[in-house]
């Protein structure tokens, strides 16, 4: 099992990166708050999780954290949930908040994910309850950079399949009334808080279709 890469980050794109370790481009799929932390020619330490397939090449996939690791682990131990979907959850989530909803029973919380349905989210809650166990949060620096967030959190969005007109509204609307955040710069921060609200627009949306409004 390949538990951790470090190497120098030689490509950075929209749901991936690639980082050389001992010669060889390695291929990583990642978070899209993972992947705004990497820039290319840096330097670079990934947790990772192997995923094989059959009939398929193998995945590996890159944490910025151990935390982030068990949480995809854990997940993947679900049954109808494969490695995209877990990983969809902690670009959504993030570890904490994974925690906290199977902590408290909030299935709801999981229906922000896109491809997760009431369903689903009920069953990641009863096969998870009691395997995770809610960490202590660590403080988040104060003094994030401001620019360039707006680019970086389009360009993740538009890799989990939303088009360029829905990202953008979706920046605006998620962020309206919440200038402190927009100013602070904290792109996983402000990805995470975009992503919810999309989720939660189109959860709403499937509602009042079915409801025939």
């Amino acid at each position: 099992m390949i538990a951790s890469i470090t190497g120098q980050v030689e490509h950075v794109g929209l749901t991936t990166a690639v980082v050389t370790v001992g010669g060889f481009g390695v291929q990583v799929q990642a978070t899209p708050e993972t992947l705004a932390g990497l820039r290319t020619g840096g330097q670079v330490r990934l947790d990772t999780a192997y995923v094989a397939r059959k009939d398929e090449s193998p995945l590996l996939f890159g944490f910025r954290s151990p935390e982030e690791r068990e949480v995809f682990e854990t997940m993947l131990g679900v049954s109808g949930v494969g490695p995209r979907t877990a990983l969809a959850v902690l670009s959504v989530l993030g570890p904490a908040a994974v925690h906290r909803a199977i902590a408290e029973g909030d299935a709801k919380a999981f229906t922000t994910v896109p491809g997760i349905g009431p369903k689903g989210a009920r069953r990641i809650v009863l096969e998870l309850a009691d395997k995770l166990i809610v960490p202590e949060r660590p403080a988040r620096p104060a003094d994030a950079p401001a620019e360039p967030w707006r680019a970086q959190v389009l360009e993740a969005l538009v890799g989990l399949g939303w088009n360029e007109k829905d990202a953008a509204r979706g920046v605006e609307d998620a962020l309206a009334g919440r200038e402190e955040l927009a100013a602070s710069g904290d792109v996983p921060l402000i990805l995470r808080t975009v992503l919810a609200w999309l989720g939660a627009a189109k959860a709403g949306s499937r509602t009042a279709a079915e409801r025939g409004v």
